[in-house]
């Protein structure tokens, strides 16, 4: 549905927009989000009093959600400059380029639909008309603080406060820089600040709540909390909710079921009360208790697909009470599709393959291509008709919409290796790489290796905080050795492979160039890394960075500027890394055009990798995954024996694919190719054949 809304305001069709939405908050009324879309739209509209009624419904369900709190900043804000409220603001724009006001109004639209270019572009066009008015700097403010200029935002927010002392509106925005900054004693600050000046904010509560608990003031965060619910526009099911979690937070089950029992009987279909509920009866030892309320709110709202799934988690995975649990639940809702999968999932678990494969039978006749039931079919077919099944696949790929076709190619590449039909395979996976080149990265340049290397510094005196950089070539499966490092450290950073990736050498194509000519020195691609740790929430440079490309070159930089840092690098055979590439791709989006210059491409790396490592260049350390890559237990042991520390299992490390070794069964087809890699795998410690 807020697809369906978004394309509606896009194509200016805000009436429709407002009829979604509100059919939205009709259908769910205790979904946040259909509110704050309602809210949207009705600010497109032009009912901005209706606007922020229905963001306040919103906060009312969500009292704890930043990004609301953010849309109800520039909704206040951008009220107190609009006058006009009944006017087309695109008409009042053009009829009047000097409206002031009209400009502020489209901008935080536009930031409230996460526009960001947008509410750039008008915000500049509202300078030409007033470009010192304090309340174009605070909105200023607000797109830097979306864009992650955080610096930017504390300084123009800041300076918008004192051009306008006791604006709640202006203070309210400014708790976000602060907020963004992660000064999380000064947003409360500036919170608190809002609600002595308006004390209607009641919504602000929760934001301060959760502050409160972020900075590990559980005793404040509960006198509040208390305050808050000792109020009648304070106890609401929402609030009650944020009491429970505090109460877990604190160490006291007991309590938080007292608060978010009156919640589930309110709201029985919120995921968020259902998820604190088994926290709190599973320290409590309460099993029974959990499966008498769960089933009594079943009686009462039978078609509640969350409630289902939290009577499941109670019971024993693939036991016979999860079974009689899912053939209720199917009993209840015959088609919710759902319902279907996890009776597939049961009856797989208990080695049922007819009843199995008779589920997925009905999957697909309720919705045609429908994965899970189309991929249980597949694995039925490659144990008794192997051709059968890459027809299969093969029809769903031909009559499937271009946009699904990449994605099932893939899948018939797949399913095409288990049957055993590799030259066929390595076809379908290499014309699926060669359709999407044009819009990949072209793999990253590599420097030839100097005769010598700068000295490594010596550890800086004291405790010196050692920030770990991760790295592993395309088909390496480093993704999983970073999920299992996050699953124990909240700073590890992925952010390099995201929308908003950090702007340092370490992402720079041009990197190796500008060390070599100078352009770049040592100390400056240090110290532009160091200056991205803050807004990337790693202020203090205790930060697990996992890299997009590396290349030995960087030590140039590295070996007298940060000699205290660690390089973590993912290994494999480089024969299974490469036909894994070629067969799944790689988290780094890198264009794959041919098998010979992939494979000496990947040769060259792992060769700087194996130099590394002889010769001890940096602090390094090779994780081989080639046997636990897919087991998040085995996992998380070899990373506590490499750190000397525990590392508790991630909850998963992604589906099993190739075994180790199998690159032997596609000697045939890609032997040129694997001859390139034969000599660094010897180096680095894998059979020559």
């Amino acid at each position: 549905m807020q697809d369906q809304i978004l394309q509606a305001l896009r194509r200016n069709a805000v009436d429709d927009a407002v009829q979604l939405a509100r059919e939205w908050t009709t259908a769910e009324p205790e979904q946040p989000q259909a509110h704050r879309w309602l809210s949207l739209s009705l600010q497109q509209q032009g009912q901005f009093d209706d606007a922020l009624t229905s963001l306040q419904q919103a906060l009312t369900l969500a009292p704890d959600n930043a990004d609301l709190h953010l849309q109800q900043a520039g909704l206040l804000l951008a009220l107190r400059q609009f006058d006009a409220a009944g006017s087309a603001l695109d008409r009042t724009a053009e009829l009047n380029p000097n409206e002031l006001s009209a400009y502020v109004m489209q901008a935080h639209l536009a930031l409230a639909r996460n526009d960001v270019d947008e509410a750039d572009r008008l915000t500049r066009l509202a300078t030409r008309v007033d470009a010192d008015h304090p309340e174009l700097a605070a909105l200023t403010g607000m797109v830097a603080l979306r864009r992650g200029e955080v610096d930017r935002a504390l300084s123009l927010l800041s300076a918008a406060s004192e051009a306008l002392p006791g604006d709640s509106r202006v203070l309210y925005a400014l708790g976000f820089a602060y907020l963004g900054k992660d000064m999380l004693a000064f947003a409360e600050q500036a919170f608190r600040r809002v609600l002595e000046l308006n004390p209607s904010v009641t919504s602000l509560q929760g934001l301060i709540v959760q502050l409160a608990l972020r900075q590990g003031h559980v005793d404040v965060a509960a006198e509040m909390m208390r305050h808050v619910l000792a109020t009648p526009a304070g106890d609401t099911p929402a609030m009650r909710r944020l009491a429970g979690e505090l109460e877990l937070q604190a160490g006291q089950p007991l309590q938080a079921l007292e608060q978010l029992l009156p919640v589930l009987a309110q709201w029985p279909a919120d995921r968020h009360t259902l998820q604190l509920l088994l926290m709190a009866w599973q320290r409590l030892g309460r099993e029974q208790q959990a499966r008498e309320t769960l089933d009594a709110t079943l009686a009462d709202h039978p078609q509640v697909h969350d409630l289902w799934m939290a009577r499941l988690t109670v019971e024993p995975v693939g036991g016979p009470e999860a079974v009689a649990v899912g053939e209720r639940w199917l009993e209840a809702m015959p088609e919710h599709l759902p319902a279907l999968e996890t009776r597939l999932r049961l009856h797989d678990m208990n080695n049922e393959d007819d009843a199995a494969e008779a589920v997925a039978e009905r999957i697909v006749t309720l919705e045609p291509g429908r994965a899970s039931g189309e991929m249980r079919l597949v694995d039925g077919l490659l144990k008794r008709d192997p051709p059968a099944a890459i027809a299969r696949v093969q029809a769903l790929h031909d009559g499937a919409p271009d946009a699904a076709k990449p994605s099932l190619r893939a899948w018939l590449g797949s399913v095409q290796d288990r049957a055993g039909q590799y030259r066929e395979a390595i076809r379908t996976w290499v014309e699926l790489h060669a359709a999407e080149a044009p819009q990949r990265l072209p793999l990253p340049p590599q420097a030839k290796a100097p005769l010598s290397w700068p000295d490594l510094a010596p550890l800086p005196e004291g405790n010196p905080i050692a920030p770990i950089f991760v790295w592993g070539a395309p088909g390496s499966g480093v993704e999983r050795v970073v999920a299992a490092m996050a699953a124990a450290s909240p700073v590890v950073r992925g952010d390099r492979f995201g929308a908003t990736p950090p702007n340092d050498a370490f992402q720079s194509y041009h990197t190796l160039q500008d060390l070599s000519t100078g352009k770049l020195t040592a100390e400056a691609l240090v110290e532009q890394w160091r200056s991205q740790l803050p807004a990337r929430g790693v202020p203090e440079g205790a930060v697990i960075d996992w890299l997009l490309w590396w290349d030995n070159a960087l030590l140039w930089a590295l070996r007298p500027q940060l000699p205290e840092g660690r390089l973590i690098i993912a290994l494999r055979d480089p024969r299974d890394m490469l036909l894994e590439w070629i067969a799944f791709g790689a988290p780094a989006p890198f264009a794959l055009n041919s098998v010979h210059e992939a494979a000496e491409w990947l040769a060259r790396s792992l060769a700087q990798i194996a130099t590394l490592h002889e010769q001890d260049l940096y602090p390094n350390a090779l994780v081989r995954i080639d046997d636990i890559g897919h087991d998040a237990v085995a996992m998380a042991e070899h990373l506590g024996e490499l750190f000397g520390m525990r590392f508790p299992p991630a909850p998963s490390l992604g589906p099993a694919r190739m075994a180790p070794g199998h690159w032997r069964d596609y000697r045939d087809e890609m032997g040129p190719a694997f001859a390139l890699l034969t000599s660094v795998a010897v180096r680095l410690g894998y059979p020559e054949e």
